[in-house]
């Protein structure tokens, strides 16, 4: 089979994992020609993607009349049609997660409840119960990377559970994640447990950046940095990546089995029409890394992608694009701060719509007797 521009990105050390999830992609093959056609490596989900599979289709109504009839919630109900769906996705993966490299990719990943981004108690019993429900290896169960969840992938590390973190924007806190990994990561040895089996990647959101910061650039005059620093931000996080998983402290670690932690860029499909609709794929291109892409992404980049090593490039220019962000008075922390809080505010706001959905659901089943 001829390889595509996507496919091609593989050959520079990236995953490309896909950004979406319904049963409809699952029964009609698409997700599995994306694995043969396109080289897709995993899958992630979020509130908004499982908010509009259940809201936009009919595909689902039969288990939510079953789960209705027992009695269940109906955030039962969702979990339970979600952890069916996660369940078959992982099964479609499972050949990738099993080739040479074993759990190299083929990961699909399943997040906690966004109501729990700030109680880590919750968050931590939330995974447990995903990660036992789902049952398969290849899963990844997804918690914020808030100040909250940094114990929260602390345990769940340490109880061996692989997990994707979410919602980053800032390079202090990408830092801080890195060494929840790596402690959870030594709390595992120091109980003479395994760690050559887990897995966890540090999602990155990158569009968001821009969209929230380009309008305050233009206001300053600094027009010529619009659409430059999410991808400053992801250049230096993996510099962080990569100085952290050569340090002495993770060598130790890697000499009983550990994998570092993958930076994952996410929310890489462009916010801005005057953007290029690749602009973010084609900068980001490095070895051991993931990008998560959307339908339409993964479309773009097939029609006119130029995969090349890039993630390296213009290092000093992402460093003077930062600094000039603090001279101009532009405060990159309390920024990113804000983006996490409204990142939190929109899964929540995806989250009671798709319980509103399988409410009215409810209610016409009901009436329906």
């Amino acid at each position: 089979m001829k390889s595509t521009s996507v496919k091609k990105i593989h050959d520079f050390g990236q995953s490309i994992w896909l950004d979406f999830i319904d049963r409809k992609s699952m029964d009609t093959g698409e997700i599995q020609r994306l694995i043969d056609q396109d080289g897709i490596r995993g899958v992630t989900s979020n509130p908004t993607i499982f908010e509009k599979a259940i809201g936009g289709s009919s595909d689902y109504d039969e288990d939510i009349q079953r789960l209705a009839h027992e009695g269940k919630s109906n955030e039962d109900i969702f979990y339970g049609v979600a952890i069916s769906d996660i369940q078959r996705a992982a099964d479609l993966f499972k050949p990738v997660f099993d080739e040479e490299i074993k759990g190299a990719d083929g990961y699909v990943s399943l997040e906690v409840s966004p109501r729990f981004a700030h109680d880590t108690n919750a968050t931590i019993d939330q995974a447990r119960a995903l990660w036992k429900a789902v049952n398969r290896e290849n899963v990844m169960i997804k918690i914020p990377g808030t100040a909250a969840g940094l114990p929260a992938i602390r345990q769940c590390i340490k109880e061996g559970i692989n997990i994707n973190v979410t919602l980053l924007f800032g390079l202090d806190r990408y830092e801080a994640v890195t060494n929840a990994y790596l402690s959870g990561l030594e709390d595992r040895v120091a109980r003479q447990e395994p760690i050559n089996q887990i897995a966890s990647v540090a999602s990155f959101f990158l569009s968001r950046i821009d969209v929230l910061i380009d309008p305050i650039l233009a206001q300053k005059g600094l027009q010529k940095f619009m659409g430059e620093v999410a991808i400053a931000s992801a250049k230096k996080a993996y510099e962080i990546y990569k100085r952290v998983f050569s340090s002495d402290r993770f060598k130790k670690l890697a000499e009983q089995g550990a994998t570092p932690q993958r930076p994952l860029w996410a929310s890489t499909s462009s916010k801005n029409p005057a953007f290029t609709d690749t602009k973010y794929v084609e900068a980001l291109i490095g070895p051991k890394t993931v990008n998560t892409l959307p339908l339409e992404t993964i479309d773009a980049y097939r029609d006119h992608g130029n995969p090349a090593f890039r993630l390296e490039d213009d290092l000093d220019k992402a460093s003077e694009v930062l600094k000039q962000l603090q001279a101009t008075g532009i405060d990159l922390d309390e920024l990113t701060q804000k983006l996490e809080a409204d990142g939190v505010e929109k899964f929540v706001t995806s989250y009671d719509k798709l319980l509103a959905t399988i409410e009215q659901q409810r209610h016409e089943i009901v009436q329906g007797q």
